[in-house]
């Protein structure tokens, strides 16, 4: 199979799978900078780590790896206009939203369901991205009623059971 079908059946294929989508924010050289993604997942319980796999071409993610920490912010089915924002590049990305500084100074969104606030620990080279593991310093649940923001097959949406 020539390798651009591999590539196709493969996005097809994991466009099955159902992802959260949250936003990782940090400080750079005192300004707040931030991306959109689904690459995020739980890794440990003890001790607590989660992992983040930006892409290579992120031009986001140097300056959360710079700055040592970052906060997963876990977005709304209501919040869509937050993930557009901070999936675009070359723009300020928090001039919208309001935020305030979790303990490691990272930007916790307004109105998120949950954030976890991370200490960088390691970082592995995994083809176009980098998976950063996080130590979590801080967290918590803002909202437990609403629904979570879902990427599926290359859409938004919410999940409807509970």
């Amino acid at each position: 199979m020539a390798d651009a079908d591999l590539g196709r059946r493969f996005r097809d294929v994991m466009g099955h799978f159902a992802t959260g989508i949250v936003v990782a924010t940090g400080q750079h050289e005192g300004k707040p900078a931030g991306f959109a993604a689904q690459s995020f997942l739980s890794l440990s319980m003890e001790p607590a780590l989660v992992a983040l796999a930006p892409a290579k071409t992120s031009t986001s993610w140097p300056k959360l790896r710079a700055s040592g920490s970052f906060c997963i912010n876990i977005l709304g089915a209501d919040q869509k206009a937050i993930c557009d924002k901070f999936a675009q590049t070359g723009i300020e990305k928090f001039s919208t939203f309001g935020w305030r500084p979790g303990v490691t100074g990272s930007p916790v969104l307004d109105g998120i369901l949950a954030y976890i606030d991370c200490d960088l620990e390691v970082e592995h080279d995994a083809g176009d991205h980098t998976i950063a593991i996080g130590r979590v310093r801080d967290l918590a649940m803002l909202d437990s009623t609403s629904r979570p923001l879902v990427f599926y097959r290359g859409g938004y949406g919410q999940f409807k059971g509970l």
